[in-house]
């Protein structure tokens, strides 16, 4: 604290008026608001590590030279293990967002808002940041790789899975473990990947404005990574569609400083990422709480093991003994769910109680029809041709959704695509490259939502979706799948696709 003193009277001329310590952060170091006599500040930082210094000043010089929002490093000390840095104010995007956590994770407009603006700019530090920077300098290592992978992953092992007391075949689950950090560094990109990029290190300005701080330990490594610690923090308890649409809005602003993936290559490296981080964030948790006996951590268990069960729903992952492994952890009986009563925000933010469509009094009571209640639903999907006529509707219902195709680039008049389906890869990969059939399905997917979750809630049985185009061929095909397998896959109903003039039809069973 003295060197600090020393350091502040040094570079200011004077020694501060008030020095109020900060709480720490993961590492040893120790953070101090050094204020003068004018009401200025700025912090000091000490730590016990020359070389984790080293990398957060070295970054931090280099970001500001590339104009990002980072602060400044304003004083060193010779031996280097204390400096002194701007001072970004009191108020961080974990204090801004305390309202919708404290609430269950029913995040207001102007919360939402700040979450678009922070994720919209983590691209601007991994992309611009990692221009010209010397990897050399990053801390503790330059780059991600297998090796960091695995030292995570056997991290969880010994501070996470033994002390609870699952039983496993150590050497089938490093076999997968293997695998999984060979696919996880499968993807080289000259991004910088920012490790620790949470609520917590984003500081707001008074315009709201997001800075980034505590990034002394990013390195070389996949923008997945950084996207997945984000928004699968444990504690945010972010709902699925302000998930989902801050992905959208991450994708989008990678594009102004990067090739990107297609939809579904992204989304499919980043679940790797997601549940890799899952488990890495279960190993922490395990040391700082079975271990060191810190309540917080304890605390955060049962929230990350909720992300866990929901991602292991996916069934997407290649590694077959560990996905077992990780469902037999799940269900462990001190990880069974609880659930947790709607909670009010304390500043007013309606949020809603479990009778949602209660009426007024002066409307009586509602009416109910003859089908309520009868369920489960089963959701029937079709492609069709135009020329052959809508697919008819046997259940009595009428009918339902019809949606027209024709708008969308049409494989089929390309001559590699002829003989093919909406079903068959080289198709897919056509449509997904263009682009215009994945927004078409983003509109289709609203209404289908929609439609769906308020037929489960009544308790109908029977919901038909149509998709047609020119042949019923390809477009149309790709369509009704996707839908389907979204519809499934998203509410584990029964679903019935029927690709009609190719004689093809599918059931997908409900999940139990």
């Amino acid at each position: 604290m003295q060197r600090l003193l020393d350091l502040y009277k040094s570079w200011h001329g004077e020694e501060p008026c008030r020095v109020e310590k900060l709480p720490g952060a993961g590492s040893n170091r120790e953070y101090y608001r050094l204020t003068d006599r004018k009401g200025s500040s700025v912090i000091g930082v000490t730590g016990t590590s020359r070389d984790e210094n080293r990398a957060f000043i070295y970054l931090s010089g280099h970001f500001g030279h590339r104009q990002l929002p980072v602060p400044e490093v304003l004083a060193v000390s010779d031996d280097g293990y204390c400096y002194i840095q701007e001072d970004l104010g009191r108020t961080s995007l974990f204090d801004a967002l305390r309202g919708g956590r404290d609430a269950g994770g029913r995040y207001n407009k102007r919360e939402k808002e700040l979450l678009v603006k922070t994720i919209r700019r983590l691209p601007e530090i991994q992309m611009r940041g990692a221009g010209g920077l010397d990897w050399s300098m990053c801390y503790p290592q330059p780059e991600f790789d297998e090796d960091n992978v695995l030292f995570d992953l056997n991290y969880f092992k010994y501070c996470f899975l033994k002390p609870v007391g699952l039983d496993f075949h150590e050497l089938k689950l490093e076999a997968n473990f293997r695998l999984f950090a060979k696919d996880l560094t499968a993807e080289t990109t000259e991004s910088f990947m920012y490790r620790d990029f949470q609520a917590r290190n984003i500081m707001l300005g008074a315009d709201g404005e997001p800075f980034f701080i505590d990034f002394q330990g990013g390195r070389k490594g996949p923008y997945y990574y950084d996207v997945a610690s984000f928004l699968w923090q444990a504690s945010a308890k972010y709902p699925h569609k302000l998930r989902r649409e801050l992905v959208y809005e991450y994708y989008n602003s990678l594009k102004n400083y990067t090739e990107v993936p297609s939809v579904r290559h992204f989304v499919e490296r980043l679940c790797l990422f997601v549940l890799f981080r899952t488990m890495q964030v279960l190993g922490a948790y395990g040391f700082r709480g079975y271990f060191e006996r810190k309540k917080h951590f304890i605390d955060s268990i049962p929230p990350a093991m909720q992300n866990l069960r929901e991602l292991l729903e996916l069934d997407v992952f290649p590694y077959p003994y560990m996905v077992d492994m990780l469902k037999r952890l799940t269900r462990l009986p001190q990880f069974s769910m609880i659930e947790s009563t709607v909670q009010n925000r304390a500043d007013g933010f309606r949020t809603a109680d479990s009778n949602v469509y209660k009426a007024h009094p002066a409307d009586g009571p509602a009416t109910f029809s003859k089908y309520d209640g009868k369920g489960p639903l089963v959701v029937r999907v079709y492609s069709f041709s135009y020329h052959k006529g809508i697919p008819e509707d046997n259940s009595g219902n009428g009918g339902g959704y019809v949606f027209d195709c024709r708008s969308t680039h049409n494989p089929g008049r390309y001559e590699p695509y002829k003989k093919l389906t909406g079903l068959d890869e080289p198709v897919i990969r056509f449509l997904e490259d263009d682009g215009e059939i994945l927004t078409f399905l983003e509109s289709v997917y609203k209404l289908a939502d929609a439609h769906v979750e308020r037929y489960i809630q009544r308790g109908f049985t029977s919901l038909m979706f149509c998709f047609g185009c020119t042949g019923g061929q390809h477009r149309s095909v790709y369509s009704a799948q996707h839908l389907a397998e979204h519809i499934n896959g998203k509410y584990g109903v029964e679903v019935h696709v029927c690709h009609r003039e190719q004689g093809i039809s599918r059931i997908l069973d409900a999940k139990r």
